[in-house]
């Protein structure tokens, strides 16, 4: 299988060259850093150009997880420029050049985030809700969508993934909160009691894969494990695995003060179910949080 992936060199995207390649998939990174995609992708060809994919070959599908990060710096006006262009305006891109092309892939398994859905608070949400939150993460993620659904024009198969917080050694969520409450200085963030769907990276990576090679499976997918919890039983569970009290909450205050609009990723929450991907037949192989961060820090 021929595939084209955006956003290769993040930590989604190595693990799904990492596991494409060992089955034998031929790869290629779109990235602006072309000569880094082979050390870093387990051996994947870079791409620095739409433009250099040579026409006469045929691409069965293109998977595109590009995206600058959204959680690491507040929302000011020039962050969301960064984070509008590289995710909605690098699908309209993309999805303009599947357009020229003569042989097109047969499926766009497109990313997105649970940040679609905006705050949710208590209710139980799956991908049945059609509309979208009113925050800047939930517009971000509607506009991002719909570049993809375009290529539902041109005969191809979307896929629309929304992600969950990824769970992963060292990196993805971890990789700020594990530090922290290893020296015992973790807890909730303000009332503790919102929702906070998560995923295990081996999941996500599986789902990915799942729904790219299924040929009914499209439209919305959350990628989320099905044993959802709030803020305050994560970092409970947290604090458990790493053998560590969690009694320092941050206040609610404090976070907006900081980060602006930035802490509704924070403070809101989604009582997310992924229903479809439950119904297609997906098996996670981490549906219970405390075996997940188990399995993620070696403990």
């Amino acid at each position: 299988m021929r595939i084209l992936l955006t956003g290769g060199t993040g930590l989604i995207g190595r693990a799904l060259c990492k596991q494409w390649k060992a089955q034998g998939h031929d790869v290629w990174v779109w990235s602006r850093r072309p000569h880094e995609v082979a050390g870093l992708c387990s051996g994947a060809q870079g791409l620095g150009a739409l433009e250099q994919w040579d026409g006469a070959q045929t691409l069965d599908a293109v998977v595109n997880l590009a995206g600058a990060p959204i959680a690491d710096r507040p929302w000011t006006a020039g962050r969301r420029q960064v984070l509008w262009r590289s995710r909605v305006d690098l699908t309209r891109t993309l999805v303009g050049w599947l357009a020229r092309l003569e042989h097109r892939p047969s499926v766009l398994v497109s990313g997105s985030a649970v940040g679609w859905y905006g705050d949710g608070g208590d209710l139980l949400l799956d991908e049945e809700r059609t509309l979208p939150g009113q925050d800047f993460g939930s517009r971000l993620c509607a506009a991002w969508e719909q570049e993809a659904i375009r290529a539902e024009s041109l005969g191809i198969r979307v896929v629309r993934v929304r992600t969950a917080p990824v769970l992963a050694d060292g990196q993805g969520i971890l990789k700020r909160l594990a530090p922290v409450f290893g020296l015992g200085l973790g807890g909730r963030l303000g009332s503790g009691r919102q929702w906070m769907p998560w995923i295990h990276l081996d999941d996500e990576v599986g789902l990915i894969d799942f729904l790219l090679q299924h040929q009914t499976c499209s439209g919305p997918f959350n990628a989320c494990a099905p044993g959802a919890v709030r803020n305050a039983d994560f970092t409970r569970a947290l604090a458990s695995v790493l053998g560590r009290p969690a009694f320092l909450p941050v206040p609610e205050w404090l976070l907006k003060a900081t980060l602006g609009e930035l802490s509704v990723l924070l403070l809101g929450g989604q009582r997310l179910q992924p229903r479809r991907c439950l119904e297609a037949g997906y098996v996670f192989r981490y549906p219970d949080l405390q075996p997940a961060l188990k399995a993620v820090l070696g403990t």
